[in-house]
């Protein structure tokens, strides 16, 4: 499976487009939609600039290796939406902890569990800190996991 367009959509709304670096809430520097490294592997530096074309460009890149490296993990059959849903998250949390988290195990075993809505809202914090664009961007991906 890969990302749809509503998960592009969530994402880019989200992430936000900058083309100049910069420190993310997390303390990690930052470019384009949310990239934190390059194709490459390499991490983003301070000073650093990109284009437009080189930011859509670097995230199709990164959102299909996201993709690609969570696919493994989830047993149940998902439709598109679903699938896309936890692209964004684990782009934005990270692979390991997807993989290691409750939503994904609640997923594995019942992927139609009203209680998935609330596992996405466990991770809204940044440094121990609730910031209020995650408390949305969770709920924005829980409501597109639960859309038909």
């Amino acid at each position: 499976m890969k990302l749809n367009e509503k998960g592009t959509v969530l994402l880019h709304h989200f992430e936000g487009l900058k083309l100049k670096a910069y420190k993310c809430p997390a303390d990690v520097w930052t470019i384009g939609y949310g990239n934190t490294f390059y194709e490459d592997g390499s991490k983003v530096k301070q000073g650093e600039t990109v284009t437009k074309e080189r930011a859509n460009q670097l995230f199709d890149s990164v959102a299909v290796s996201f993709a690609k490296q969570i696919t493994g993990s989830i047993k149940a059959s998902l439709n598109e939406n679903q699938f896309s849903s936890l692209v964004s998250f684990a782009y934005n949390v990270g692979v390991a902890n997807f993989k290691k988290s409750t939503l994904l195990k609640k997923i594995n075993l019942d992927k139609n569990d009203p209680s998935i809505f609330s596992e996405f809202l466990k991770w809204d914090k940044s440094l121990g800190k609730v910031l209020r664009g995650l408390t949305l961007r969770r709920e924005a991906e829980a409501n597109l996991y639960f859309e038909k």
